[in-house]
């Protein structure tokens, strides 16, 4: 059996294919498979990658008609042989090495379910700003600490990168819900006390374009990913309560907060810094300065503000107060 099974779905994916499934072939690490999943594509995807198969062996090709990235994904899953399972989508490359360093982090922290890496979005001339500060916080992830600390900002792990053991994907498995199926995934992981560690590399080239499918569905929207970190939080952190504390009332906490609601789970105080709302009750609840925290009665805390200096600087100032992530308060966003 190989070592690892590439599993890579593919839809219409015709004018990307080639490029990577190039990549996959050209690994240093040679002891792979690639199963191609084609959901029922009406371009030329299929004989591409039939193409391929018919010169490379480690190639084979699943084809199904047209049902979503769910089921494309349990129906690779099923036919991928290999201990490890290494995710790729059919627009992005990877780097020669990525399958070899991947495969020997995983050895040397056997307690780990699965690894990322770092990425580069591309092309370069199309990133956004935003789409730059997102990949430089990506890119800051670089152990299973910080994967589990940073879990409720996004994703902390892009999916195309995720090197999974295969009997940890076959017992968790991917879930057709209202929300990312990779972002479930992960937190699914993380709630079942499963380790998710990365390699500071950047060892997958990510495409951003029109096309993809994060641009085109509703279940990868902001709204989605809010929807996500609200079940997983009220499941986990917030479990045993339904009242907590909440650091930014933003755009964020807003949205956050009520899909909090949404699941018995309230404010028992928002914490703030504009000197025009403390004292003030938003929504019937009190605004406090965050020196005022020990005073309160200690809840469980969201820390809902944006931006990696500000979250910076809240974490400190809270360790200062007595505060210990993951266990007293955690990083909505």
């Amino acid at each position: 059996m190989p070592a690892v099974s590439v599993l890579m779905p593919a839809f219409n994916a015709g004018a990307t294919l080639a490029p990577a499934l190039l990549s996959v072939q050209r690994q240093t690490e040679a002891d792979f498979e690639c199963v191609v999943v084609d959901d029922g594509s009406s371009d030329e995807t299929a004989e591409l990658a039939r193409a391929f198969a018919a010169e490379d062996p480690r190639f084979r090709v699943v084809a199904q008609p047209h049902a979503g990235i769910v089921a494309a994904l349990d129906a690779g899953l099923l036919q991928c042989r290999g201990e490890l399972v290494a995710r790729m989508d059919a627009d992005d490359l990877m780097q020669r090495w990525r399958l070899e360093k991947q495969r020997a982090a995983l050895l040397a922290h056997p307690r780990w379910a699965g690894v990322g890496c770092q990425v580069r979005l591309f092309p370069r001339r199309r990133i956004s700003d935003g789409l730059r500060s997102y990949e430089r916080w990506l890119n800051s992830i670089r152990d299973a600490e910080d994967v589990a600390r940073e879990a409720f900002i996004e994703c902390p792990l892009a999916h195309p990168t995720l090197m999974l053991r295969r009997s940890v994907l076959q017992r968790h498995r991917y879930h057709d819900v209202a929300w990312p199926e990779d972002y479930d995934l992960v937190l699914r992981l993380l709630a079942a006390g499963e380790q998710l560690g990365s390699v500071p590399e950047r060892l997958l080239h990510w495409r951003d374009g029109s096309g993809r499918l994060s641009r085109r569905s509703v279940r990868y929207s902001i709204a989605a990913f809010t929807q996500c970190k609200a079940e997983y939080l009220a499941r986990g952190f917030l479990r045993d309560t339904s009242r907590y504390l909440l650091w930014g009332y933003g755009d964020t906490g807003k949205a956050l907060a009520a899909a909090l609601a949404d699941r018995g789970k309230h404010p028992a105080a928002i914490v703030e810094l504009h000197p025009g709302r403390l004292g003030q009750l938003i929504r019937g609840v009190r605004v406090i300065a965050p020196l005022q925290l020990p005073a309160v009665e200690r809840r469980p805390l969201l820390v809902s503000v944006a931006g990696l200096q500000p979250r910076s600087e809240i974490r400190a100032a809270l360790a200062e107060l007595g505060f210990r992530e993951r266990r007293d308060f955690v990083c909505c966003a």
